[in-house]
C-alpha cells in the first residue's frame, strides 16, 4: 500500500479511533476505476514530424575488402590493418576481441 510522506501524522489514538467500515471505504473511494493505457498502443499512434520515411529508397554502396583491411574472426567486421591485434591458426583477431 502506498504511504504519503507529506501527510499530517497521526496520533495512536487517532489510529484507534477509525472503525472498520471507515478504512473500507477510504480504500474504496481511493481505488480508481480507470484502465491502465498500454504505452506502446499511445506511442504507435504518435507521429514524429518529418518521420514518415516510407517513400525514401536508401542505398548503400558496397566496397570489397581492400589490401590494408582484414575480417576479424571473431566479430566478423572489417577493420583497419592497424587493428590487428593477434593471428591464431590463420584466424585474425582485431584488437576489440582480444
Amino acid at each position: 500500500m502506498a504511504t504519503d510522506y507529506d501527510a499530517p501524522r497521526r496520533d495512536e489514538v487517532d489510529l484507534g479511533e477509525d472503525s472498520l467500515e471507515e478504512l473500507k471505504a477510504r480504500r474504496v473511494d481511493s481505488q480508481s476505476g480507470a484502465v491502465d493505457v498500454d504505452e506502446a498502443e499511445v506511442a504507435e499512434s504518435f507521429e514524429l514530424p518529418g518521420a514518415d520515411l516510407a517513400d525514401e529508397e536508401l542505398t548503400v554502396k558496397v566496397l570489397p575488402m581492400q589490401q590494408d583491411e582484414f575480417r576479424c574472426g571473431r566479430c566478423f567486421l572489417v577493420h583497419h590493418r592497424s587493428q590487428l591485434a593477434v593471428e591464431r591458426n590463420g584466424e585474425l583477431i582485431c584488437r576489440e576481441c582480444v
